[in-house]
């Protein structure tokens, strides 16, 4: 990667962005379940996936990862913020199951550059008593979550270095303009495993399965590494046609939704030159 990337950083640094939501109680698993677009019983305690949240027309609210600590208390980490206002959403669908939805505010979300101590893959580790360890990266670009008390809070280049890793590996960051506009598809996230076209229903399954059993994706994600620093919701163009949208930036990076054929022919991002890079593999959970 070119070197105008922000440097990375040493050491846990506290994401000013990442909230947490709580979902506990003997109806937790089975109220997520009904909700969102994984499979939460396949998944085993003690272990997380990637998930999203879907509207009735199948676009994502939200990109987190789901941990399942055991049969009763399950945390949402949202990185894109917003855990109060999804919770109290989220409420409105609780009825008379038995569940308490909540926006853990005493949990920080601590990140780092580095391999974990002992979380692997998506096996969850205790660190410190109730510090949470969460394995996020790979062999190429290791990275490391901590969920417990606040550490050093993240100056803004190391925010954003942060960002750039997690849009390297295809992990979309949406900023609010940027919720409820593309499908689970569109966003790519079948690469990180983040929902499920077998399970029974949950907000939009039908439009997610009707995608992928009659090949109707038409577009996707690509990463693209551009001299500009677009904005999401900027124009994608090549040839003079616009032919796609930046759905995440952060800096020179951006993952944007482009056609699956494109005809050959340079980018454009606000004026500039934009090459598309490969994304990493391995944040699949």
């Amino acid at each position: 990667m070119s070197d105008n990337l922000a440097p990375a950083f040493n050491g846990f640094r506290t994401l000013a962005m990442a909230q947490i939501v709580r979902l506990s109680g003997p109806d937790a698993v089975a109220f997520a379940q009904a909700q969102f677009a994984n499979d939460i019983p396949s998944l085993a305690d003690g272990h997380w996936q990637w998930s999203a949240w879907l509207t009735a027309k199948g676009r994502v609210i939200a990109i987190f990862q789901l941990l399942r600590l055991d049969a009763q208390e399950l945390l949402l980490v949202c990185h894109d913020g917003g855990a109060a206002a999804i919770a109290e959403q989220l409420r409105r669908f609780v009825f008379r199951r038995k569940v308490v939805v909540s926006h853990a505010d005493t949990l920080s979300v601590n990140a780092a550059l580095q391999a974990p101590t002992e979380a692997d893959g998506a096996r969850i580790a205790r660190r410190d008593g109730d510090v949470v360890e969460l394995d996020v990266g790979s062999l190429a670009l290791p990275r490391t979550l901590l969920l417990g008390p606040a550490t050093a809070a993240a100056t803004p280049g190391e925010e954003l270095a942060w960002r750039q890793s997690d849009l390297r590996f295809g992990l979309p960051r949406l900023v609010d303009a940027q919720r409820e506009q593309w499908t689970p598809q569109q966003l790519g996230l079948d690469r990180l495993a983040a929902y499920s076209v077998k399970k029974g229903c949950y907000p939009g399954q039908e439009i997610v399965a009707r995608t992928h059993f009659l090949g109707k994706a038409k577009r996707s994600l690509a990463l693209l590494h551009t001299v500009a620093t677009p904005e999401a919701g900027t124009a994608v163009s090549q040839n003079g046609a616009t032919i796609g949208s930046v759905a995440s930036s952060a800096g020179v990076l951006a993952l944007a939704v482009l056609p699956l054929e494109m005809a050959e022919g340079p980018l454009q991002v606000l004026d500039a030159d934009a090459h598309i890079m490969p994304l990493l593999d391995g944040l699949a959970r």
